[in-house]
């Protein structure tokens, strides 16, 4: 805290700063900035714990759980290609918006597991947010340095890029906070396993499901087994619906902010830079008659 409110003080008397505090001011900068945190803080955060599920939970191998969360990565291909082509024709904000809509409805479409779901419970969650994360992503950065002139693109970029990561790192902190919560309250009211809790929490959180399994004694694997498949069921339903409802927000968001008139700045610059080079037609002549 002390040192994000230093580099604040810093950035704002420096000549040349990293951070140009005053771009938050423009809407369609400020929507960018909502939408990368919210991309990043919903669908990727939320990964890790849907990859702890389909390997400790689901008993799939590293290979197998990758196999089946590239399911959302097809689906992005397949809408990042689409909106590449149609950024330069369609206002970012009908991308964006609607992208990160559909990355929270996925979410909650994955929402709903039991101790006895099937990772194919996943499938049209996985669909639904893939193809809104492919909406997302082409026009994000080009929103971001499209509102400055181009000799600040680069900080603009790197913003936007920061944002994305701030996104991501805060989610898996914060959803580790609540899934850690969750897990313990369901395993309490678990009678086989309710003294526990604790150490049963801290095991899956570092991946070790197995060998909490396999150090039991064999008559009392199978009823905390369950016990643990229910528990970790409800606690990831919690993080599907909150990491939903920051995407949801962060699309609401953009579609308020991200306004094409805000990129008039780009536009200018562009026609001066274009003003500037024309060559006069006395200078050109020699190069007409050569």
């Amino acid at each position: 805290a002390v040192a994000l409110a230093a580099f604040i003080a810093v950035e704002r008397r420096v000549a040349h700063p990293m951070f140009d505090l005053s771009l938050l001011r423009v809407p369609t900068f400020a929507g960018g900035s909502i939408a990368a945190f919210a991309m990043n803080g919903s669908l990727y955060a939320v990964l890790l714990y849907l990859v702890i599920y389909l390997q400790d939970i689901q008993g799939f191998s590293a290979q197998d759980a990758g196999l089946r969360l590239a399911i959302i990565s097809g689906a992005q291909f397949v809408t990042a290609t689409i909106a590449g082509r149609f950024s330069e024709h369609v206002p970012a904000r009908w991308l964006i918006g609607p992208g990160l809509l559909l990355v929270g409805i996925g979410l909650i479409i994955m929402a709903g597991l039991t101790g006895g779901s099937n990772w194919t419970h996943l499938i049209p969650g996985f669909i639904v947010s893939g193809l809104g994360g492919g909406m997302v992503n082409p026009p994000l950065a080009s929103t971001a340095i499209g509102v400055v002139p181009p000799q600040k693109a680069g900080m603009a970029s790197g913003v936007n890029a920061t944002f994305r990561q701030i996104g991501i790192a805060a989610g898996i902190a914060a959803l580790g906070s609540i899934f850690t919560s969750a897990m313990e309250h369901n395993l309490t009211y678990a009678s086989p396993v309710a003294s526990s809790a604790p150490r049963i929490v801290t095991m899956v959180r570092q991946g070790q499901v197995g060998q909490l399994i396999a150090s039991l004694p064999p008559a009392r694997r199978g009823e905390v087994a369950a016990a643990l498949k229910a528990a970790f069921a409800a606690g990831l339903n919690d993080l599907l619906y909150v990491t939903a409802a920051l995407a949801l927000v962060g699309g609401v968001c953009a579609l308020l902010l991200i306004r094409r008139k805000d990129f008039v700045q780009r536009t200018e610059a562009q026609a001066s830079a274009g003003t500037s080079g024309q060559v006069s037609p006395d200078s050109a002549s020699p190069a007409r008659s050569a």
